[in-house]
Formats: structure tokens, sequence, C-alpha cells
């Protein structure tokens, strides 16, 4: 068995313009003196990374490890999570989406595709200098608008949406794949990959490919209400990338899953700091381990609630005293005897 890596942070939801967080030299300095082993970083803070220069430069990549190593940190993976959006996503949301594409594609959905399929392919070639085997990122959303049927769904709409969503995405993994690398869709609501049926989808229309993979988040699971340990245990292969994120529901009788456009404080189901929502880290700790997760487990903040420095602080240590040192040997081994084929059959009475 393995024993899961951690804890990382994912750095995403605390860089900003100020020191400490306006660089990866002064977020590593303060992550770690947190008590963090690992970040998880966004490709698209330039603040923090040059996307570019690290599929290009080995180099480059070499010295932002040594800045990571300099702190006592490894890097966990890079994520596109903006730009797996872009990749596929509905045309109703195309103003929306400018604001989270660069101006120069902005009112050109085209291009703002082209461009995000850019940032994928330079993601792998990154992933592999920097020497990482999983990639966090998002798939977009083709059919969001129609998941729900009313009006009724004219027959094959979701599965040509789901064909499209393949071959997009097909280039972009056999990228990946020559790179040594998994691309781990984080399923979520808003994405068309959002919950166990929709990755079957997308694993059918792929070929199941060996790089289409899962960032394990409960938290979306526990807001859309399912069963999040019985999801390991379908799916725990294809489990390559873990958001330790924390949540809770609580349905009344004037809202419940859907959440009538509240704002995130009055929803029914909504994001909690770690140790604040209603998750069961235990059981998933114990999941992972029984199911030898090969990877890191990665706080990310999300919190309607708490201060996000507070979060982080109390972070390294809710994941630290979840990770599970996995045993080498069975409980019982002190009682057990050398094999001994022969006693065997005598035993099952064969002799």
């Amino acid at each position: 068995m393995k024993t899961i890596q951690g804890p990382g942070i994912f750095l995403a939801q605390f860089a900003g313009d100020a020191e400490p967080f306006n660089s990866l030299k002064g977020m590593a300095k303060w992550a770690a003196g947190l008590g963090f082993a690992g970040v998880q970083i966004p490709s698209w803070d330039a603040r923090l990374f040059d996307l570019k220069q690290a599929a290009d430069s080995k180099a480059y990549c070499d010295d932002l490890l040594g800045v990571l190593r300099g702190h006592g940190l490894a890097l966990t993976e890079l994520s596109t999570h903006l730009q797996g959006q872009l990749v596929a996503s509905h045309a109703a949301y195309d103003a929306l989406l400018d604001g989270i594409a660069p101006q120069a594609v902005h009112g050109d959905g085209k291009a703002r595709t082209a461009w995000a399929v850019q940032q994928l392919l330079w993601a792998a070639k990154a992933s592999r200098n920097l020497g990482l085997t999983g990639h966090a990122t998002f798939s977009g959303a083709l059919a969001w608008p129609f998941f729900y049927p009313w009006p009724q769904r004219p027959a094959g709409l979701i599965e040509e949406a789901f064909t499209e969503l393949a071959r997009r995405w097909l280039p972009i993994l056999r990228a990946f794949d020559e790179a040594g690398v998994d691309v781990c869709f984080e399923l979520h609501p808003g994405e068309d990959l959002h919950d166990g049926v929709t990755f079957e989808r997308f694993l059918d229309a792929v070929q199941n490919h060996p790089r289409a993979n899962i960032l394990y988040d409960p938290s979306h699971m526990v807001l859309q209400q399912m069963d999040y340990l019985a999801f390991l245990d379908l799916y725990h292969e294809r489990v390559r990338a873990f958001h330790v994120k924390d949540a809770e529901y609580r349905p009344s009788g004037r809202s419940g899953v859907y959440g009538g456009y509240q704002g995130w404080l009055d929803r029914a189901g909504r994001f909690r700091s770690l140790g604040d929502g209603q998750i069961d880290f235990g059981a998933i700790f114990s999941k992972m381990a029984q199911y030898d997760y090969p990877g890191w487990a990665v706080m990310e903040w999300e919190c309607c609630l708490k201060h996000p420095e507070v979060g982080a602080a109390e972070g390294a240590e809710f994941i630290r005293s979840h990770m599970i040192r996995v045993t080498e040997r069975a409980f019982d081994d002190f009682a057990g005897a050398a094999p001994d084929a022969a006693r065997n059959r005598r035993i099952l009475g064969l002799d």
C-alpha cells in the first residue's frame, strides 16, 4: 500500500497583489511556514508562473523547483482550471468567459478556444519539464445549459455535445500521454464532467483514454448530494489528484440543491473551511489508503465565512492529522505460522 503525500495547498485562492502573495518565492515561504509540504500552482497567474517559459525551458523549471526546495516544498501539480473551462463552453457564456480570457481573444469564441488549447499543450510540456505525473483542470461545458431536461431536450443533443467534447480533448490527451502526465478533470457543477455518469460518457467518447482521469473533490459531491465514499469504490482507479475541501448541505423548505440563485452565504449547499463542514475525511483518507492512491492531498480553500489565511493556517494540520501511514504487515502476523503446503492440505482434509 502507498502512503498519501501531503499536506499540499492550491495557491489560486490566496494569490494577490500584496506580499507575500504576489510572488512564488513569497508564497512558498508563507506555505512552508504554515506546515505545508507541497504547492499546486495556478498556471494562469503571471505573478507566480510563466506557462510558456515552463514549456520551452527546462532551466526555468529547474529554477522554479529550486525555489520550492529552498523552502522544503514540492510541486504537486500545475492547474489549468481556467484554460480548461475555455476549451469547450457553450456560447451562452461568451460574455462571462471573456472575463477569464486574455483581451486579445475577447468576443471571439473560436480564438478563445484555440488560445485555451494551446495553453493545455504548453501545460503538458511544462508538466514533463517539471517532473510531474498529474495535471489539474476543468473539462468545459458545452451541454451544461441543458442539464435539466425542460424544455425537453431533442434526441441526440447530449450525445453530440460529448462527441464534440471528446474531439476537442483527444489531441490534448495525446499530448499529455506523450509527456507521461495524467489529465485530472475536477468533477464540478458547471462542467460537462460533474459526476460519475458524465465522466463515464466522456470515457466512452475518448475510447477510455488512459490519461483521462479524475481530480477528486468531495465538496462538489456533497453539493450534488452524491455518495462521495461510494464514488471512490467505483472510480478509484481513475483518481489521480485530490482536493481536500469541506462543504455542508442544509436544505430548508425554501431552497435545496439548486440554491435559488442565492449567494454562497445563503445557499443550502456551501463550501466551508476544513473541519467546519460535514465531510467525513477520516473515511475518505481510509479509502485512499485502501485503494493505493498515488498522489497528493492538496487543500483547496473556499469558505463563505472564515478568513482565507485562518483557513490556510488550520488546513495543514487538519490534513496531516488525517494522513494514514500505511502498514507494512498484517496486525495478526504475530500469531501466524510459516507457509507449509502439506499442512494446509492436512487442514483441508485432502491427505
